[in-house]
């Protein structure tokens, strides 16, 4: 991007990015990627849920809308903060069902998606060599039945996460039409 188009972006407000995509997936290993080229704050949407959620899902009990409802409103407020301070922000956040999305979005006029996709053979390898993660493997294909693809009238694009890691930050950098910055 140019000095022209990020005048431009910069004129239209902030970006913020939700990495979406089932547990597994690759969001927080592309979101920090993102952060750390773009120079934007990360937040770890699983740090937003609360202890009664954690339990769940460490015991392998899937949520129900009514205790996603108060994670994602908490995800929000902190993506509301960032837009009204007028600063770029990457989180991580499932946002598995339209109507999540829905939420994410609503008063938050910068926000868009990157899904990030994998095959549920790799995705349940990951998962199951992963240390210290609450989220086991058995919720999988909770998750996968959850999961609603973005729209295609919802702000957002879609990646693989075949590959290195290197190689998925770049295809996620160049879907997003953002840009490394390759001057030291």
């Amino acid at each position: 991007m140019g000095d022209e188009a990020e005048a431009e972006m910069s004129a239209t407000g902030p970006d913020v990015v939700i990495v979406m995509g089932v547990s597994g997936s690759g969001k927080s290993t592309v979101a920090k990627g993102i952060s750390t080229v773009m120079g934007w704050e990360f937040a770890e949407g699983d740090a937003f849920h609360s202890e009664a959620n954690v339990a769940k899902m460490r015991n392998g009990q899937a949520l129900t809308d009514e205790d996603r409802w108060p994670w994602l409103e908490a995800i929000g407020s902190w993506i509301s903060a960032k837009e009204a301070a007028g600063e770029s922000a990457v989180v991580t956040c499932s946002a598995l069902r339209r109507a999540y999305r829905d939420l994410l979005r609503r008063g938050r006029p910068h926000v868009r998606f990157l899904h990030v996709t994998a095959p549920a053979e790799l995705i349940r390898d990951r998962m199951e060599h992963r240390p210290g993660h609450y989220m086991p493997p058995s919720l999988l294909p909770s998750q996968i039945a959850t999961l609603e693809p973005l729209g295609d009238d919802e702000p957002g694009i879609s990646v693989t996460n075949e590959g290195t890691a290197a190689q998925v930050l770049d295809r996620a950098l160049g879907a997003l039409g953002l840009r490394k910055d390759t001057q030291a």
